[in-house]
């Protein structure tokens, strides 16, 4: 059974495709939230201020709230974690790259101490004049969706932005366009898809790569590597139609 705050992927595939967006003229918040925020209770809080929430598997970012703003929620112990394994700022290279105005907010009252005070205004510092980000720190889960719900409504009822899967930012030069296409691959953000085109100097030959020559590239493991490859040369099959066989 689909939940009915769940988006059909059919329509948002059809609205990406054709351009379209998925704001009405009803004067009603939509929101597109990440499927695996479903443990937190911010579908419910938003619904109850009047949002529309809808929920899809995003590539990028937990909230998009218009063309233009994606928002990363984090707990404070998440947060310290994903500066400690630099998972961090791989998403928000990935978000600043999609989003005009990628957003992170970080909810809670205390950090855990695993990092010093110092480092984490580095990397505050980082996030904000490398990649563009705005950071608010909420306490709980209400004030975050007091501030998302604001967001969202400032955008679609106030400036009449529609949200849309994909934000407004698009790759400009060939160089950004060749680095958004390699970063299609799996477990490959803008850091490593840079240094895959520094290695083999074009996508065709990214692409083309074998195991072992993917491997030469810095912290490129074999799964990494093994899974690119499979990725790359596995046969597709439809699987919006698992009964059919195919000919």
């Amino acid at each position: 059974m689909v939940d009915e705050g769940q988006a059909d992927l059919s329509e948002f595939s059809e609205a990406e495709a054709s351009g379209a967006s998925f704001a009405k003229q009803d004067g009603k918040v939509r929101i597109i939230m990440d499927e695996r925020e479903r443990v937190s209770n911010l579908k419910k809080m938003l619904e109850e201020k009047g949002a529309e929430v809808k929920q899809v598997v995003l590539n990028v970012g937990d909230f998009i709230l218009s063309d233009r703003i994606v928002v990363e929620r984090k707990t404070r112990a998440d947060f310290e974690n994903s500066i400690i394994d630099g998972r961090l700022f791989d998403q928000a290279s990935r978000m600043s790259a999609q989003f005009a105005k990628p957003i992170l907010v970080v909810e809670g009252e205390n950090f855990e101490g695993r990092i010093n005070r110092h480092a984490i205004l580095g990397a505050i510092a980082s996030l904000m004049l490398d990649h563009n980000l705005q950071i608010f720190f909420t306490l709980d889960q209400e004030r975050t969706a007091e501030l998302l719900f604001a967001f969202a409504k400032r955008e679609q009822l106030a400036d009449k932005r529609p949200v849309r899967l994909r934000g407004d930012k698009r790759a400009s030069t060939m160089a950004q366009q060749q680095q958004l296409i390699v970063e299609g691959l799996p477990n490959v953000g803008p850091q490593f898809a840079r240094a895959l085109l520094e290695k083999f100097g074009t996508v065709e030959k990214v692409m083309k790569a074998n195991e072992k020559q993917l491997m030469k590239v810095k912290r490129m493991g074999q799964d990494k590597a093994r899974l690119i490859r499979k990725i790359l040369t596995e046969a597709w099959k439809n699987e919006d139609e698992p009964g059919k066989e195919e000919k």
